[in-house]
């Protein structure tokens, strides 16, 4: 039961490490590459030193505890947030990643950003 018990916990925590790998891992990937492993920006802002590019994650993300009862009584434990991703960009290449947006539900405090940089770490650990 033990085992069970923690094998539970470092799955659910691996939704969160994601995004914070994510803000290290990404650091010098060309502008290209983020926009082939992300997407297409949501929102782009040119700066005198670089860019910044944002990817919105509006849609509400949900944690993985959901108790529902009779009487149409529902209680979310784990809670719901969203997420943008901001990547600042110098000379073509990632200087920073930030999240911003109500992110945290039980699975960690960035759960509601992982589905933003998830292709974007998988590549980078190939």
């Amino acid at each position: 039961m033990r085992s069970v018990s923690l094998l539970a916990v470092i799955a659910l925590s691996a939704c969160s490490t994601v995004p914070t790998r994510a803000q290290h891992d990404l650091i010098g990937t060309s502008r290209s590459d983020l926009i082939a492993c992300a997407g297409v920006p949501d929102n782009r802002e040119l700066l005198p030193d670089g860019e910044v590019l944002e990817w919105r994650q509006d849609a509400q993300v949900q944690g993985p505890l959901t108790i529902k009862t009779p009487l149409s009584f529902e209680l979310d434990v784990g809670g719901r947030g969203t997420c943008h991703l901001v990547a600042r960009l110098r000379q073509g290449r990632v200087a920073q990643i930030e999240y911003t947006g109500p992110s945290a539900t039980l699975t960690g405090p960035y759960a509601a950003c992982r589905p933003l940089v998830l292709a974007c770490e998988r590549r980078t650990h190939k």
